[in-house]
């Protein structure tokens, strides 16, 4: 691929399948583009000749879908949510998507490291659970003036 801001060449990984949809656009768009031709194309209805899909172009395609689905999506948004699933792969550092991303500073893809509280919270349990296995403390006695279902509801369960 071409990088937006540089206009240097950089190889990108990808996996099968984005093989063989491609292969299934080509067939769409006529076959086999030439190794200087857009990947991208857009037919002009009226001519029937294909074109670069422009950015401007694939803008335009956006607000179609977005007034149909009642939605908001960006570009932007497929690239963000691509970037947040490859660094919630435990296999990729950080320094792999920056990579991929074509960031200059490790800086700017850290911004993708937003955190789901659900996720987070869920973590957190876990981690206490695994302490609290880890030590087999004895239950500690209700004190007096105290209901030990309502602790047990409220700090779920007494120890």
């Amino acid at each position: 691929m071409i990088r937006k801001g540089t206009r240097a060449q950089q190889w990108l990984p990808a996996s099968p399948d984005a093989f063989v949809w491609l292969r299934l656009y080509f067939n769409d768009i006529g076959g086999i583009i030439g190794a200087d031709d857009a990947v991208w194309q857009t037919v002009n209805l009226r001519r029937g000749a294909h074109a670069r899909l422009s950015y401007d172009a694939l803008r335009a395609v956006f607000r179609r879908v977005n007034v149909r689905l009642g939605t908001n999506w960006t570009m932007h948004d497929l690239r963000h949510t691509c970037a947040i699933r490859l660094l919630r792969d435990e296999r990729l550092t950080l320094r792999d998507v920056q990579t991929i991303l074509g960031h200059a500073n490790l800086a700017t893809t850290q911004i993708y490291l937003e955190q789901i509280d659900d996720e987070l919270f869920a973590r957190v349990r876990d981690h206490f659970a695994s302490r609290r296995a880890d030590r087999e403390l004895p239950p500690v006695p209700v004190a007096s003036g105290y209901d030990a279902a309502d602790l047990a509801v409220l700090l779920g369960g007494i120890r």
